[in-house]
């Protein structure tokens, strides 16, 4: 595992969390075309097993909360993104493979356990654009990722991220970071 990954896996058992991947714009919205949902199919099959966070866990994703400590993400008016596990293998690195993200979101269940709602790919900015052929943000499904600076709530590097909401339903987009259908207690 290399530095920066180590620091995520050290921040995840300490309490930091990170956030957010992309498909074409035809399917932006509901995600609702067929060639979204031919698009995301694969990636429906690779994560299907993680519906179990036991096998997240086996797998290498661990919880990671923000710089306060907080572990499920909400936002006042916009909804949630729910819990993060982030796998320190993955991060740290310029590779984005949309059937291995970065992290899985799982939002809380009334009474106690999680429910694996989608995912997020990450790429820290400083080790997407080292890459020479890494110009502009990066793009998977043909949608550009969101970044964010310095200041992020996580407390680490700047980074790219976008969320896939690919086992919920997200009406304010397939794409969006968050899902007005997901709560945090």
């Amino acid at each position: 595992m290399n530095t920066l990954a180590s620091k995520l896996v050290a921040l995840a058992t300490g309490g930091a969390l990170l956030a957010a991947a992309t498909l074409p714009a035809e399917a932006h919205g509901d995600g609702a075309s067929a060639k979204a949902g031919a698009q995301v199919a694969p990636v429906r099959q690779a994560t299907a097993a993680f519906h179990d966070v036991n096998a997240a866990l086996a797998a290498g994703y661990a919880p990671f909360a923000d710089k306060a400590g907080i572990l499920c993400i909400a936002h006042p008016t916009d909804g949630a993104m729910g819990i993060h596990y982030v796998n320190g293998n993955l991060v740290g690195d310029a590779q984005l493979d949309p059937l291995q993200p970065e992290a899985l979101i799982y939002a809380p269940l009334p009474g106690g356990g999680l429910r694996l709602v989608g995912m997020e790919y990450i790429v820290f900015q400083a080790t997407w654009h080292a890459d020479p052929g890494h110009g502009e943000a990066p793009r998977l499904f043909g949608r550009p990722f969101h970044a964010s600076g310095a200041d992020n709530r996580y407390g680490i590097p700047p980074f790219y991220a976008l969320h896939l909401w690919l086992w919920d339903h997200n009406p304010a987009g397939l794409f969006e970071d968050y899902n007005p259908q997901v709560t945090c207690p």
